[in-house]
């Protein structure tokens, strides 16, 4: 009896032993569970605050791309508008240089077109020299060959209109230098020093009629009587044909 006491004994004492060791296992592995879910909560706490952090960034960033769209939007809307300036400014500027251009081409077909007319009126005045002689009366003013003859040398007295024999010579001399140069026209004007007009209208109409019988052509010569400013006598301006040179210049400022 005392042995199975013994041995009941020695049995309790071991299960004992054995349920307190497993008791403090499972107080150790729980503690062990415990640091290792807390570890796992800090780790999920951290793993939200680094979420809504991006979460926060990612908000910031779509703000970010949405302003810099609108800025694109807008920048490609100036860009738009600058191009469409500039283009109208460049095709205004290309008007305002083909305008310059076409200025130009007419100025200098109106400065040729005077050139050629000095030009021409240095030859008519060299040839006038050459045909009426040294001591002909002969200037040049505005363009013009302007050759003088008083009254005496051209009419019987200064109250005549009709042209003496003597003045033949020269009246073809005017008309030699006339036919020499025939895009050139004549002005005949008579001059008055008592304000009578009539009287030298017609002493300049002898001198038109005398050069149209030497075949110059009526359309070239103008006859007149003009005031002379207490000068008489006949004046022979042989000039361009000015209708020409204005209809010239008209037609170039149309274009």
């Amino acid at each position: 009896m005392k042995r199975i006491l013994l041995l009941l004994g020695l049995f309790l004492t071991l299960t004992t032993s054995i349920y307190a060791q497993r008791k403090s296992d499972l107080i150790a592995e729980v503690a062990t569970l415990k640091m290792k879910m807390d570890s796992l909560n800090t780790e999920v706490t951290d793993a939200r605050k680094k979420e809504r952090v991006a979460q926060t960034e990612s908000e910031s960033f779509k703000s970010q791309v949405t302003e810099l769209q609108d800025a694109n939007a807008t920048l490609l809307k100036s860009l738009t508008s600058f191009t469409e300036v500039s283009s109208k400014n460049s095709s205004n500027f290309n008007k305002a240089m083909e305008q310059l251009n076409e200025k130009e081409r007419q100025l200098k077909a109106i400065n040729d077109a005077l050139a050629g007319n000095d030009s021409t009126a240095l030859l008519v005045l060299t040839n006038a020299k050459q045909t009426l002689g040294e001591n002909a009366k002969i200037g040049v003013s505005n363009g013009m060959v302007i050759i003088s003859s008083d009254l005496s040398t051209l009419f019987e007295s200064d109250t005549k209109a009709t042209l003496k024999t003597e003045a033949e010579p020269w009246i073809q001399k005017i008309g030699q230098l006339l036919a020499a140069h025939p895009s050139m026209a004549v002005t005949i004007e008579g001059l008055s020093m008592t304000g009578d007009l009539d009287l030298p209208a017609q002493q300049a109409s002898s001198v038109r009629n005398a050069l149209q019988k030497l075949e110059i052509a009526p359309d070239r010569i103008t006859a007149l009587g003009k005031d002379g400013n207490l000068k008489e006598g006949v004046l022979i301006k042989i000039h361009p044909k000015f209708d020409a040179f204005y209809q010239m210049v008209k037609a170039h400022m149309k274009n």
